[in-house]
C-alpha cells in the first residue's frame, strides 16, 4: 500500500512536534480577517436572497449555492474553534464557535467532543463508529446478515451519502444529544436548538417561512454535501491507513490515514485549507490559516502523495476494507473472493 510509505520512518513524535511548533500559534489578525472575509459575504448573500426571492427563485438559487460554499468556510472556522486553535482566547473560541455553530446548525460542545473521539481513533479498526463514515471489513461484510448488508449498501450509496445524509445529519440528527456524552455536551444541543428556532422564526418573518425554508435547505444541502465529500475523501482514499489497536500509530494514522487533498486554489479557499488534512491530524493545534505554510515548510509533509480532484473520484468505488490486502476495495472484490472459493 504505499505510496505513503515514505512517511513511515518518521515515527518519533518529537521529530514532527518540533517541525509544527511555530505554526501552532493562533494569530488574532488572521482570525479576524478570516471572519470578515467569510461572514460578511455570507450575510450579504442572505440580504441579496431576501431581495431576489420576492422576484424570482431562479435569481435566488445561484446565490444560495454560493452561500453554501461560504458556509463550508464558516464550518471550518467552527471546527478550528472546537480545537481551540482559531483564537488564542478560549472565550473567543467558544463565542465564535457558538455563532458559527448556529449558522451551520451544529451544537458546539456536543460536536467538539465527538470530533475529539474521531481524532483519537481515526485509522483504528477496533475503534470505528464515532465521527467517521461507516466502514466494514470484507470479512465483517461476508459474515453479516442480509439485512445488515442491505443497510450497509444503502448507507454507502453516493445518493445517500452526499444528498440525503447532509440534510439528515445537520437538520435532524444533530437536534438530539448523545446519551454517552456529558451534561455540558447535552445542554449545548438544547441551547443550539433554541437558538435555531429563534433564528428561523426571525428569518421566516422577514422572508416568509416558505421562502426561508427553501433558501436555508438549499444552503445547508450545498454546504453539507460538499463538507461530507471533503470528510469522505480525507479518510476514504486509495492508500489509506487502517490498523488494529495494538499496531496503530498516531503519526502513521495522520500522514498515511488522512489525505493531502490538493484542490484548485478557489476550492482550497472555500474549504479553509482543510485539504491539508494530514497536517491537521498530525496537530489539531494548527489553525487552518497556517496549514499550507506548515505543509510547504518541511519535506516530511510534502512527501505525502496528494489526492487530486480527479483522482479523488476513485473514492466513489471504495466500499470495504480488505485487511489481508491492506487496502480499500469495491464490491467487485467480493466476486473475486467467490470465484476463488469456487
Amino acid at each position: 500500500m504505499s505510496d505513503h510509505s515514505s512517511a513511515k520512518p518518521v515515527a518519533n513524535p518529537v521529530a514532527w512536534k518540533e517541525l509544527v511548533h511555530e505554526y501552532q500559534r493562533p494569530s488574532t489578525r488572521k482570525a479576524v480577517w478570516q471572519l470578515v472575509n467569510t461572514l460578511l459575504p455570507y450575510f450579504l448573500l442572505w440580504a441579496l436572497m431576501a431581495y431576489t426571492v420576492r422576484i424570482s427563485w431562479w435569481l435566488t438559487l445561484p446565490l444560495a449555492v454560493l452561500a453554501g460554499f461560504f458556509l463550508i468556510r464558516v464550518f471550518i472556522i467552527f471546527h478550528d474553534c472546537g480545537h481551540g486553535s482559531f483564537f488564542k482566547s478560549r472565550k473567543a473560541n467558544r463565542i465564535t464557535g457558538f455563532i458559527c455553530g448556529l449558522l451551520t446548525f451544529t451544537p458546539y460542545h456536543h460536536w467538539t467532543r465527538q470530533h475529539f473521539i474521531h481524532h483519537a481513533s481515526s485509522g483504528d479498526l477496533d475503534k470505528r463508529g464515532t465521527g467517521d463514515v461507516w466502514t466494514m471489513t470484507v470479512q465483517e461484510y461476508l459474515a453479516a446478515s442480509r439485512w445488515k448488508k442491505f443497510t450497509y449498501r444503502v448507507a454507502r450509496n453516493p445518493v445517500m451519502l452526499f444528498v440525503v445524509a447532509p440534510l439528515l445529519l445537520f437538520v435532524v440528527l444533530q437536534r438530539f444529544p448523545s446519551r454517552e456524552l456529558g451534561e455540558r455536551e447535552r445542554a449545548s444541543v438544547h441551547w443550539m436548538n433554541l437558538a435555531i428556532v429563534v433564528m428561523g422564526v426571525a428569518l421566516g418573518l422577514l422572508l416568509g417561512f416558505k421562502a426561508y425554508l427553501l433558501v436555508q435547505m438549499t444552503v445547508v444541502l450545498v454546504a453539507g454535501s460538499a463538507g461530507i465529500w471533503l470528510f469522505y475523501v480525507q479518510h476514504q482514499f486509495e492508500d489509506v491507513y487502517w490498523e488494529r489497536t495494538e499496531a496503530w500509530d498516531h503519526t502513521a494514522a495522520a500522514l498515511q490515514g488522512s489525505s493531502f487533498y490538493k484542490l484548485p486554489r478557489i476550492l482550497q479557499w472555500f474549504s479553509g485549507n482543510i485539504g491539508y488534512h494530514h497536517i491537521h491530524h498530525l496537530s489539531t493545534r494548527i489553525p487552518n490559516y497556517n496549514l499550507e505554510a506548515c505543509h510547504n515548510a518541511h519535506a516530511l509533509f510534502q512527501s505525502v502523495k496528494p489526492v487530486t480532484l480527479l483522482s479523488s473520484l476513485k473514492s466513489f468505488k471504495f466500499r470495504l476494507w480488505d485487511e489481508e490486502g491492506g487496502r480499500l476495495v469495491g464490491y467487485a472484490h467480493l466476486r473475486n473472493i467467490n470465484k476463488s472459493a469456487g
